[in-house]
């Protein structure tokens, strides 16, 4: 099984964590996780993306293992920056993008901020949301839950992280906004709950700036070779073809789940070739 280290490295805010597989050959991928979580949930993906090119995710500022962001509100902008930063410190100059979600945004921004460094672009599964749906999740999806005495925290995360297994949002809990899947083991849940509780304080940060992200306006900025996707599961699919239209050349593709090996050939293929 490939290996993949674990390091700290430092910038400006503080220590910021990062997961590594280490190769000779292939040009790196960068690869930004999802929120809720780190750079944990994106492990399965640097094993099969490692065989063939060094990876590097970090875990975002606030999130995992890593320093908080230093700003109160800090925006998507900010974020790329502080990941542009990290690369910096890593003395990496060269990179592919990937990021699911949160990370999503995130990349895009970065390859905005510095197309001179970057190939090529994976965006997996990013929200495409209407003013009124932004409205509504920057008022209910992450709120700013803090330690008490009653350990309450840890009661809510758990609940948190096990009820986006069943619904979108996951505070809709009702038939009408079930995703039909089944649950994630429990053992991914603890491992994303343990990561959610490290964070407790700041893991709202990062999904409310994915959320206020004027992504409609600034995707079109994006000039390097982009692929939207998402899997057929992801309730974020519904952003694909809206997202890939806003930049000029994008492919777009659904994954479905039982065709892992497919997927994995074509986002090779892209990285690689720049074809799906």
């Amino acid at each position: 099984m490939t290996q993949i280290l674990r390091g700290f490295v430092s910038i400006a805010e503080g220590q910021v964590h990062f997961r590594r597989i280490q190769r000779e050959q292939g040009r790196p991928l960068w690869m930004v996780h999802a929120s809720p979580s780190s750079s944990l949930g994106l492990v399965g993906l640097m094993r099969e993306f490692g065989r063939t090119r060094p990876v590097i995710a970090p875990d975002t500022l606030g999130n995992g293992d890593s320093v908080p962001a230093a700003p109160d509100s800090p925006d998507i902008a900010y974020y790329a920056d502080s990941s542009l930063r990290v690369m910096d410190a890593l003395g990496i100059e060269q990179a592919d993008l990937y990021g699911s979600h949160t990370g999503a945004h995130i990349v895009a921004e970065m390859a905005i901020a510095q197309p001179q460094r970057f190939g090529r672009v994976i965006l997996d599964g990013i929200g495409m949301f209407s003013p009124e749906r932004k409205r509504e999740y920057l008022a209910n999806y992450a709120p700013a839950v803090m330690p008490d005495a009653f350990g309450s925290q840890i009661h809510w995360a758990w609940h948190f992280v096990r009820d986006q297994g069943w619904f979108f949002p996951y505070f809709r809990r009702d038939a009408a906004h079930l995703r039909g899947i089944d649950m994630p083991p429990a053992e991914v849940l603890h491992e994303t709950t343990v990561e959610v509780l490290k964070a407790i304080r700041t893991y709202h940060k990062a999904y409310r700036a994915a959320f206020a992200h004027p992504d409609r306006e600034r995707l079109p900025l994006i000039t390097l070779p982009t692929l939207v996707m998402a899997d057929a599961s992801d309730p974020l699919k519904t952003g694909v073809a809206e997202a890939a239209a806003c930049i000029r050349g994008a492919h777009s593709r659904i994954f479905e789940e039982a065709d892992a090996t497919t997927k994995m050939a074509t986002l090779e293929r892209f990285l690689d070739q720049g074809v799906i």
